[in-house]
């Protein structure tokens, strides 16, 4: 199937590694020209030099931290100054770390707000604009399963990214006469190092081992394993692209099945 992705212009944020890193190369295998970033730069330029051997792709990569607003007006207008336009949005951040309600403090709360809702309203108001003046454009955020079903452990996660799922419904309304499509990717456990981490503070909490923890996740899942992030890429690729054209609003699940809801 032909995409139509050829010469888009995408912006990919966080993605020196992890999900952000597989959803930068399957756009890049997609011909689509790429604006990365993420904070720190080592990694970041690994990346973007790996990316551009393997598939020859247009890049740029730049250090950016998208829970400051006037970074992303920076990247953003760079991004439309080095290509001539922007396409795609791919607002993507790391997780907040995980505690219980009693250990979490204000800090904590506003942290999180920061980085997984604020980020993303801050890569709306820039990059929104650019796609409605041209008649087309994709919004996807990417945030969690705990979206759908609150998980044991993310409480600023079940919470703050809720919003986001919000934000995504409401900009759907309003951008959809512009032919502008916005959408919500939610990951279930998917193998990052982020699922190594809070496999081992999930386990520092209860005493017991990261490999039992994963054990339950596991269990979980109809498909009986953890996710890659191939697979939720090869998601947002298609919700990037033209063959998505009557898509919108949506919070999608890629999650093997873990959601028990309907919806």
């Amino acid at each position: 199937m032909d995409l139509g992705l050829r010469d888009r212009v995408a912006i990919v944020a966080a993605s020196s590694q992890g999900i952000g890193k597989a959803v930068a190369w399957g756009l890049a295998r997609e011909g689509v020209k790429l604006a990365l970033c993420a904070r720190t730069e080592s990694v970041l330029l690994t990346t973007a030099e790996e990316i551009r051997r393997e598939t020859g792709t247009e890049l740029m990569a730049r250090v950016v931290d998208v829970t400051v607003p006037e970074q992303v007006h920076w990247f953003v207008g760079e991004t439309a100054r080095r290509f001539g336009r922007l396409d795609i949005c791919v607002a993507n951040a790391g997780g907040p770390p995980s505690k219980s309600f009693a250990d979490t403090s204000i800090e904590d709360w506003h942290r999180a707000a920061e980085l997984n809702l604020m980020s993303t309203v801050y890569l709306a108001r820039e990059t929104l604009p650019l796609m409605q003046a041209r008649r087309w454009g994709r919004f996807i955020a990417i945030t969690s399963v705990a979206v759908k079903q609150p998980l044991e452990g993310l409480i600023l996660s079940n919470s703050i990214r809720c919003g986001v799922s919000g934000l995504v419904k409401t900009l759907a309304a309003e951008y959809g006469a512009c032919n502008v499509l916005v959408n919500n990717v939610c990951p279930g456990f998917t193998a990052t190092d982020r699922l190594i981490g809070l496999a081992k503070s999930l386990a520092a909490q209860k005493g017991v081992t990261p490999e039992q923890i994963e054990e339950t996740w596991v269990s979980q899942a109809p498909l009986r394993r953890v996710g890659h992030p191939e697979e939720l890429a090869n998601v947002v690729v298609f919700l990037a692209s033209e063959r998505s054209s009557y898509v919108t609003g949506v919070s999608l699940a890629v999650d093997g099945g873990i959601t028990k809801g309907l919806y």
